[in-house]
């Protein structure tokens, strides 16, 4: 096995192979890993057939080297930027709500306070 890839970087391999349990893509001439079907899509996937073929050109990243067996873990799985965004908008309008939520309650309290002083 080649010592030159590092586990958490991006490499753009070869569909060699494929099985019902995922897809062998090379990294290079030597090194092969293995990109599980719970690894190709961000979605279910149902058949490996559907997603890539013999001879595609992947980027794929690695999420684990075996340094006994050799075996290199995969994924084709990447951040959709779209879905970042859109998670990110709604963490900021869900605070925006708490926040509201918290400013009512507070005045609302305040209020209570302050006619149980006046009494």
């Amino acid at each position: 096995m080649s010592t030159k890839f590092e586990t958490g970087t991006i490499v753009q391999g070869t569909v060699t192979s494929i099985k019902p349990f995922g897809a062998f893509v090379a990294l290079d001439k030597q090194t092969q890993g293995l990109v599980h079907i719970s690894q190709i899509a961000n979605e279910f996937v149902k058949d490996v057939n559907d997603h890539v073929s013999i001879g595609d050109e992947v980027d794929v990243k690695i999420l684990s080297i075996d340094s006994k067996s050799g075996k290199i873990a995969l994924t084709m799985r990447m951040n959709d930027p779209k879905q970042t965004a859109r998670d990110k908008k709604q963490a900021e309008s869900s605070l925006e709500e708490k926040l509201k939520e918290f400013m009512k309650q507070s005045n609302e309290r305040q209020l209570e306070l302050s006619k149980r002083y006046k009494k």
